[in-house]
């Protein structure tokens, strides 16, 4: 007997490609109903299902597959449909079957947990301050090179001990739970020195054994450069730090970019992480073109971030190394840019969407937030977006072999949203609708 199952769900997002294929379902390409589409896909009855086939989704050969332009547009509508939960994974998609316990999701939403996969959680204090000086005209640059920006939240945390650092983020992560966030990554990066970058890691490492929420952890040590520091000293450090920062991350990134670390750097700092065994992720063409996005296929990285400014060649070079775009509307809000996303979207590279949230160019962690954001500022459809912050996500942290989408097999984390329909995520702007958060089969 299952653990769960939940009944009647108005509209079930699976994001699966497996579970449509194997029934010669066609996904709604729009994230629509629409006539002449299976019925599983238009909310006709759900019992012409043929019989449940316990393979499906177990194969691995399409869980969840990355998709890309157009194809982002394809969440495997199903309506009518029930699904199980077993030692906290899908047993089931299909006819209800008896539970322990049972949820009535009739006229809702059930969709994935949202992943985030880019955010700097970890840090103390708050850049309030800076915030005015940017609505009074200064740039994000400017506040840099007085002393504020990233240097400043390095002071605060410095002088934060590992217990305050991990009762903030505790908090922090309880209000992204929420908002159904379920995986979330975390970066060090407020350290900057082989002590303090040691420490966040090991914060990031207790909020993953504590917190309901699966952490991802990077390593951010190429943040910044401060001013009183000799950058070739400290990227001589930064190699001494790899190893012990191997202990407990998965990935290490680094800020590609003018006065930053130049590309030629930023290759040094990830080579060393690679043999580590620390995949790479870069900061790239955030504020100019730095030549991150083309380091990114270059060095075969599992993602490039920000991309505001990055090159033609740039974004050829990740469409045939097969490197996620991690776009971050928030970031986009909070300095006045606007990533590409035509560009992207018309070669063929996979995008995901982070909320990047830190204390100063984007503090926001709500993912429905950050949903309606890509859609109002980037230009993306609710459909779009939604695949950006749940199985493309996942691919850019390389896990998406247990999150991302509903399928058998894959951990039992699950959204049950109160709205009727996916398309009302970004239209109620500010409004949550998560209603109940599942992880690993737990109600939360």
């Amino acid at each position: 007997m299952d653990d769960l199952v939940i009944l009647n769900i108005g509209e079930l997002i699976t994001l699966s490609s497996e579970f449509l294929d194997k029934r010669g379902i066609n996904p709604c390409t729009t994230g629509e109903s629409s006539q002449g589409i299976n019925s599983l896909a238009t909310g006709e009855n759900v019992s012409s299902l043929p019989p449940q086939d316990s393979s499906i989704g177990m194969t691995g050969k399409k869980q969840g597959k990355v998709r890309a332009g157009k194809e982002m547009r394809e969440l495997g509508i199903i309506k009518g449909a029930s699904i199980g939960i077993k030692d906290g994974k899908i047993s089931y998609i299909g006819e209800p079957r008896k539970a322990k316990k049972e949820i009535d999701a009739k006229g809702k939403v059930v969709m994935p947990g949202f992943v985030d996969p880019h955010t700097h959680l970890v840090f103390a204090g708050s850049r309030v301050d800076e915030f005015e000086l940017r609505i009074l005209g200064k740039s994000y640059k400017e506040i840099a090179e007085s002393g504020g920006g990233i240097a400043n939240t390095v002071k605060n945390t410095r002088n934060a001990s590992e217990e305050e650092l991990f009762q903030q983020a505790m908090r922090k992560l309880d209000y992204a739970l929420l908002q159904g966030t379920t995986t979330i990554e975390i970066k060090s990066g407020y350290g900057l020195s082989s002590k303090d970058e040691i420490k966040m890691l090991r914060v990031i490492e207790s909020l993953n054994k504590k917190h309901p929420i699966s952490v991802v952890p990077t390593f951010l040590g190429a943040h910044s450069v401060l001013p009183e520091t000799n950058k070739e000293k400290y990227i001589e450090k930064l190699l001494g730090m790899m190893g012990e920062a191997s202990k407990f991350a998965k990935f290490c990134d680094v800020f590609c970019e003018q006065g930053v670390f130049t590309k030629e750097e930023s290759r040094k700092i990830l080579e060393c992480g690679l043999n580590f065994g620390l995949r790479p992720k870069i900061h790239a063409d955030e504020l100019t073109s730095s030549g991150g996005s083309e380091l990114a296929g270059e060095i075969g990285a599992i993602s490039a971030e920000h991309l505001v400014y990055p090159s033609n060649k740039g974004i050829e070079l990740m469409k045939k190394a097969g490197v996620v775009a991690v776009l971050l509307p928030g970031a986009c809000l909070f300095l006045a840019h606007k990533s590409p996303v035509k560009k992207f979207m018309d070669a063929g590279v996979p995008i995901a969407i982070g909320s990047d949230f830190n204390p100063g160019s984007s503090p926001v962690l709500s993912m429905p937030i950050i949903i309606g954001l890509a859609c109002i500022l980037l230009g993306f459809t609710p459909a779009e977006a939604i695949t950006a912050t749940t199985i493309n996500a996942a691919y850019a942290l390389g896990i998406e072999d247990k999150v991302g989408s509903l399928e058998i097999g894959k951990d039992a984390d699950i959204l049950i949203l109160n709205i009727n329909s996916h398309k009302e995520i970004p239209y109620w702007f500010g409004f949550n609708p998560v209603e109940k958060v599942i992880k690993k089969g737990e109600v939360i």
